[in-house]
């Protein structure tokens, strides 16, 4: 079995930084993620700029530039990539933590490969950092598991000429419909709200269009 000082659950921005500060005080560090690196922002709509600058997204003091004021989802990819790169973190993409147990000091963890193959690690301590956006809001309502219907918005072009019917219309929601909308979609909007988001970030992006 191999052993850790500190095994990370998540491998995502927060993993990371957990992983590099880990590192720093020369403490061993391994990482885990039911998905590829950074998962969460590789489910990001394609075309995704974010709502921050780059300097707001840095981790392990490596500089991220941008061609924008703001990065674009593959902007942040490349820069999260290149960081586990620099400082050689061990990071097991698509091996997922199925549980650990254990006293504090002395942690066994237990994984599993998406092809199946089952580990078992050893750790003092344990880093939860395995985020929230991988789990959708359902609604419970019928017809909610039918293959039309999507819980992550990748881009617009395979709805062109469609029915679309957007739940919700807070930020995400709303650029969603704007960018349907542009690409020939026929966006309808339900939302238990009385209007949809008025963040300077869903206004700009119409101005710009515009």
């Amino acid at each position: 079995m191999q052993t850790f000082d500190v095994a990370i659950v998540g491998a995502g921005p927060t993993g990371l930084a957990c992983g590099i500060e880990v590192q720093k005080r020369s403490l061993s560090a391994i990482l885990f993620d039911k998905g590829c690196i950074v998962n969460s922002i590789y489910h990001y709509p394609i075309n995704l700029v974010f709502f921050t600058t780059p300097e707001l997204l840095e981790i392990g003091d490596i500089p991220m530039t941008s061609l924008n004021e703001k990065p674009g989802r593959t902007e942040a990819l490349k820069y999260y990539r290149r960081v586990a790169d620099y400082y050689k973190l061990d990071v097991h993409q698509y091996e997922r933590v199925l549980g650990f147990d254990g006293p504090d000091g002395n942690f066994s963890v237990r994984t599993e490969t998406s092809w199946g193959e089952r580990s078992c690690y050893s750790a003092k301590k344990i880093i939860l950092a395995s985020g929230y956006y991988d789990i959708p809001n359902r609604l419970n309502v019928p017809g909610e598991e039918l293959d039309k219907v999507i819980h992550y918005y990748r881009e617009a072009h395979p709805f062109y000429n469609h029915d679309v019917l957007i739940v919700g219309a807070k930020n995400s929601a709303s650029i969603a419909a704007l960018e349907l909308h542009w690409t020939g979609a026929r966006v309808t909007m339900v939302h238990r709200g009385s209007g949809i988001s008025k963040k300077r970030e869903v206004l700009d992006q119409a101005k710009h269009r515009e």
